[in-house]
């Protein structure tokens, strides 16, 4: 059985309150949670102006109020949640991975089971199974989807008569037809490593296209990128960039990246869709020429997206404030406030929320783009949600592949030999 609307518990609750007189109670009850004050921990990706106004609006009529600790990220993040786990010293609620990184943090033993809660039945199927551990649920979303795509300046391909490619032989031939053209075709910025991986991680649509049970079988170590066709092809993609990106490539940074695709200075950048509300809060006026399309493979009747789930809110189960926490997301998910979320600072994808309409605030690129593949069905989780397996020097990898400095097959087999240091640490039983 389902259970209530903590809110409404909470309200329901206070109905019985002795003989108190109306005007009393209802000043008492307008909001349940005064004085009780959470602590949060989390990125800040996390805590932007859409989580802020949230949070601002559930202390007006909520009454928490919130006790924000900002956390690194990155491996030390990582260092950081798994050691409060292992001391019992968690806040109440939490933001981190979905996916294997989750698994990885014995979630059945930190976190508080939220399968029951009415705000649970709103997530998709896609975004519970990566919250999910033997059949129970521990994550909310924080934020929506993203995807490892092809952002692109939409005025080029108009004035070139291009067409989006949907397979990768006729991406190339519009980047040929942007270099002729004068134009850069492809953006890289070299000088942030991680955005190199993009290209890689973003292709996982296509090699689970080819081939279904190749994350299963890479986990088991029986599957390999140097072996498997369609996962070395993910690779030898780097090598059919080197002559396309723009002059300073090399030591380009992900904030360049920004401004040159809010201005037309190059056409096409792989990366995170999550870059798309940045562009245009420096470029509004860039709102209609930016477009997204999925990294094609070689089959024209079947593109389609590598979706990042979002990073996740954990309530843990110690805490002392339960009941708020769980009124807090139950209030997160009501309708008004994922606009008011949105309408704050926008949204990298579609949401995880079922029936959830993006409002028409949210870009184009995201809105329609990006929404016509989640309709179609035409979505896959990216790697790193299917096997707890990644090379730890994955972006080194990239850069080296994306730079010319070795060819697809090398950095496929370096790749593979990586992870298997990673699956040896994990007893996954690698040989």
């Amino acid at each position: 059985m389902k259970k209530k609307s903590v809110v409404a518990v909470a309200l329901a609750a206070a109905m019985t309150v002795g003989t108190l007189p109306a005007a009393v109670f209802a000043e008492e009850s307008a909001k349940p949670y005064e004085g009780v004050t959470l602590s949060m921990w989390m990125s800040v990706s996390e805590y932007q102006d859409g989580t802020k106004a949230v949070m601002e609006k559930a202390t007006e009529e909520l009454g928490m109020e919130f006790d924000v600790e900002i956390n690194p990220a990155g491996t030390e993040g990582d260092n950081i949640i798994k050691t409060r786990c292992a001391s019992n010293e968690l806040p109440d609620i939490s933001a981190y991975n979905c996916g294997s990184l989750f698994t990885a943090l014995n979630p059945k033993e930190h976190f508080l089971d939220i399968t029951d809660e009415e705000f649970t039945q709103k997530m998709d199927e896609a975004y519970l199974n990566t919250v999910t551990q033997e059949g129970r649920v521990y994550g909310a979303p924080v934020v929506n989807t993203s995807a490892g795509a092809v952002v692109y300046w939409k005025p080029d391909y108009e004035e070139l008569g291009l067409e989006v490619p949907k397979t990768w032989d006729a991406f190339l031939e519009n980047c040929q037809a942007l270099k002729d053209a004068g134009k850069a075709p492809v953006y890289l910025a070299a000088g942030t490593t991680w955005t190199t991986q993009v290209l890689f991680l973003g292709d996982n649509y296509n090699v689970v296209s080819k081939n279904p049970d190749f994350a299963d079988g890479f986990t088991a170590g029986t599957a390999k990128f140097a072996e498997d066709e369609g996962a070395l092809a993910s690779w030898q993609k780097y090598e059919d960039l080197v002559d396309m990106y723009q002059d300073g490539y090399t030591a380009a940074t992900y904030e360049d990246g920004l401004e040159a695709m809010g201005t037309g200075a190059a056409t096409h950048w792989i990366i995170l869709t999550s870059v798309i509300p940045l562009i245009l809060a420096s470029h509004p006026e860039a709102e209609e020429n930016i477009g997204v399309f999925a990294i094609p493979g070689d089959d024209p009747e079947n593109t389609g997206l590598t979706v990042w789930e979002p990073t996740s809110w954990y309530i843990s189960k110690d805490s002392e404030n339960k009941e708020a926490a769980l009124a807090f997301l139950d209030f997160y998910y009501q309708e008004e406030n994922l606009d008011l979320y949105i309408n704050t600072y926008g949204a990298n994808g579609p949401s995880c929320i079922k029936g959830y309409t993006l409002p028409e605030s949210v870009a184009s690129a995201i809105r329609i783009d990006m929404q016509a593949y989640f309709d179609e069905g035409k979505t896959a989780p990216a790697l790193e949600f299917l096997t707890p397996v990644k090379g730890a020097t994955c972006e080194q990898i990239t850069t080296s592949a994306a730079l010319g400095q070795i060819d697809g097959a090398t950095a496929a087999q370096m790749y593979d030999d990586d992870c298997k240091k990673s699956a040896v640490q994990q007893d996954l039983g690698w040989e």
